[in-house]
């Protein structure tokens, strides 16, 4: 499913069910940017981009874990722990928790273009992901990330 608001990315879920967005949705030029993404990526390509977007409602704790998120590259992945502590620093306090920063990628309306499938528990093991583990481990893969 494709959440566009006028010029601008909103959202981007995997969905079993029908798009629920408008036709003339798909026809603009943030829909033709989303989707050469898209294609790059599965394509094999590694963007170098991120589609224009904005993430309405968003918290100053939620914007630093994104924007912790949106520096993780292609084909790595990071612990939910190594998160908390980038997001502790940047926002100055002393800790953050693993779990709140859970709870902010589990919030990410944009998933495989802001990579929160590329955050993984602190022993290497694969954890939630809205999008479903059988589509995180799907994408870790395809990033070349070997899955145990």
């Amino acid at each position: 499913m494709v959440g566009i608001d006028g010029d601008c990315l909103v959202g981007l879920r995997f969905t079993e069910n029908a798009p629920t967005d408008t036709p003339e949705q798909f026809d603009t030029p943030i829909a033709d940017e989303t989707r050469q993404w898209l294609d790059m990526y599965f394509g094999g390509d590694i963007p170098n981009w991120i589609p224009k977007h904005k993430l309405n409602g968003i918290t100053p704790f939620r914007r630093a874990t994104i924007d912790a998120i949106k520096q993780i590259p292609f084909g790595t992945t990071i612990s939910y722990k190594e998160i908390a502590n980038k997001v502790s620093r940047k926002i100055g306090v002393s800790r953050v928790s693993a779990r709140a920063v859970g709870g902010a990628i589990g919030w990410n309306p944009i998933c495989i273009i802001i990579p929160c499938h590329r955050v993984i528990g602190a022993h290497g093991e694969i954890t939630g992901y809205n999008g479903g583990i059988k589509n995180k481990i799907a994408l870790l893969r395809h990033e070349g990330v070997r899955i145990d």
